[in-house]
Formats: structure tokens, sequence, C-alpha cells
């Protein structure tokens, strides 16, 4: 989601003989849902990304000091445990992540495996400086899970060359260096400019350009939850199933699929809720003013998001096994069709009740 430069000027007028004035529609007027969403979820979200891949890099070098076993069990951990709050900030991709490309800097996929051997098998040095002008599919999350798991998660310490396990390290570096910067964008000035927390919480100001009134900052942070439910229905799980390929199946080397796109499931009920469980943080959300205005459409958002989070996890495991499974395809096909009808009552009925 990229950033907009809102200019919304709302007019409304009526000739002396009107009888009556119309409304004027004001949309979202509680601000603290959108402050609460900056500093409930997005910031608590990427600052636990940030030590969680601090955690991944320090089990990578680990790894390569004492290639055993043990190291990899916990690199392979690692990997799990950074994945988690990545795919939960996937509701919200805009601002920083996107505007200085952070998002395929760190999550390209699919693994160019070919591009991949060769810079194994160059003699460069893995400096920083290297490591950041590479490809963004021959670095970040998915190169680092193929080092650590291997092609069918069946990688061994034994398997480890010195090679890689330079490669590695030098990946989880580059990976933790853009997690900070990532979470640090939203609480610290960037090129002159505010953090971006502070632009998405005032919104509304008289100054404020980018989100000149609350309901074009509720409009991205819907656009944010309609974008992850289309990606995840039409994209991450339609693509690899319609062509039944596990070539682009997201996650395929760890087997990871199936909790990645609950992970995303759950950005959606993070950023609507107000709230992120992972980081143990918890403020006032979407959820509260639609409640407000139609109870019942709260309730049956609540239910249709672990609904669809449910029947995600329904599908058997691995997800790139499944898809050419005729046995798993009612499961999959019931999946898709619970988060299409979450997004349809979010494009439906949440947005224009939002947005009146």
């Amino acid at each position: 989601m990229r950033v907009r430069l809102l200019m919304v000027v709302a007019t409304v007028s009526c000739a002396a003989a009107c009888v009556q004035d119309e409304p004027v529609p004001e949309g979202l007027s509680d601000q603290q849902i959108i402050v609460d969403f900056a500093d409930q979820v997005v910031v608590p979200t990427y600052s636990l990304l940030a030590t969680r891949i601090d955690d991944l890099d320090d089990a990578a070098r680990a790894l390569a000091a004492a290639p055993n076993s043990g190291g990899l069990d916990a690199a392979q951990q690692a990997w799990i445990e950074a994945r988690r709050p990545w795919e939960q900030s996937e509701g919200f991709l805009f601002g920083p992540v996107d505007t200085f490309g952070y998002d395929p800097a760190m999550d390209s996929w699919p693994v160019n495996r070919t591009d991949l051997d060769l810079v194994l098998a160059s003699d460069a040095t893995f400096t920083p400086e290297y490591v950041a002008n590479l490809q963004e599919t021959q670095k970040g999350f998915h190169t680092v899970e193929y080092l650590v798991f291997g092609v069918d998660r069946g990688k061994t310490a034994a398997d480890l060359t010195a090679r890689e396990l330079e490669y590695l390290t030098a990946l989880t570096a580059e990976l933790a260096i853009t997690a900070h910067a990532l979470a640090a964008s939203w609480t610290e000035s960037v090129d002159g400019m505010p953090p971006y927390r502070d632009l998405l919480a005032t919104a509304g100001d008289a100054d404020n350009t980018a989100y000149p009134s609350l309901t074009a900052a509720a409009q991205e942070i819907l656009d944010g939850i309609i974008g992850i439910c289309d990606e995840v229905a039409n994209g991450k799980i339609a693509e690899p199933y319609d062509a039944h390929d596990a070539a682009l199946v997201e996650s395929q080397f760890a087997f990871n699929s199936i909790a990645d796109f609950q992970d995303n499931l759950r950005s959606v009920q993070n950023a609507y809720l107000g709230s992120v469980p992972l980081a143990t943080t918890s403020g006032r959300g979407l959820s509260s003013y639609v409640a407000g205005l139609d109870a019942a459409l709260d309730g049956r958002v609540q239910s249709e998001i672990d609904a669809a989070i449910a029947a995600i996890g329904a599908i058997p495991a691995p997800f790139r096994d499944a898809i050419s499974s005729p046995e798993a395809y009612d499961e999959i096909e019931a999946a898709q069709a619970a988060v299409r009808q979450l997004q349809t009552t979010f494009e439906g009925e949440v947005q224009p009740l939002v947005l009146r």
C-alpha cells in the first residue's frame, strides 16, 4: 500500500430555497482509534520483529561457530519465531515498509536458486555492501529459510557447507539491519521527515497533508485489511493451488505456509481490534467504532475472522503437498471462501460504515 497524499475537501451546499439541510457525513471521529493503531498495533509489531530477527541472527552465528544438530534446530526455530510478527504486519503494508522498499528486501519469493548457487560458488566476500546489493530474491527471509531448512525441510547440520554458513550469517545480519530500520522509521525522524507514527497519529490536523482527516487514516487501515485478505485468498493460496505448483508456495522449505496465512489473518484481527496478543498490547480498534453503530456487524466480523483462521488451519499440512492432493481440495477451497467472505464484509459493510 503506497502512501498517498490525500487532499480531501468535503463541500456541502444548499440553495436558500432548501426546506431542510442534508446532514454532513463525518466518518470516523474517534482519534484514539488511529493513535492506538499506531501505538498498540504497528509500533509493537515492528519492535517485536526487530527483536526476533536479532534472535535469528544470534542463532545463525551460533550455528556457524558450531555446526551441530542442536544449533540447526535453534536456527530453524528462530526463523519460525521471527516469521510470526512479520506475517502479522502484512495487514498494514503502507508507509515506510513500502516507500523505502523494506517489504521486498525482507520477503521476496520465490527464491532464485539458480543465481543463489552462483553466489555460493563465487569467490565474493560477503560484506554488508555486497549483500545489500544482491537481488531481493537472493536474500531476506526465504533465502535464509532455504539455507537452514533445505528443499524438503530435510537439511542436516552435516549438509551445511562453510560457504553456506558464511552466507547465512551475512544474510541474517542484513535482515536485522533492515528490521531495525523499519521499526525506527515509525518512531524516529528519517531524512528530516517526522516519525511515521506521528504522521498517522495526527491525522486530521490542519497541517497534515498525508492524512487530512481521521477518515483518510481509517481508509489506509481498511485498505491494508482488504488488501491482505485479497492477497491470501487470491494470491498466496490461489496461485500455487490453481497451477498445482509447489515452487509458487510461500515458506515452502520450512513447511510454514499455513502458519503464514493464519498470521496474515491475525494481522487483520489485530488491526481491527487494536491489539497484538503476540506483543501483549491492547487499545481501541475500529471494532469499537463499528460496534457503536452496528453491534451485530461487529460480532459477525469478529466471527468471520476466527472462521477464516480456522479454515486455513484445516488445510492438511504441508500446503506445498496439499495443492496437488485431491483429498485436500475441499479444505483449500473452503479456506479461500472464508477469506473472501471476510474481504467482502469489510469492503461492502465495514468500509461504508466507517467512511460514511
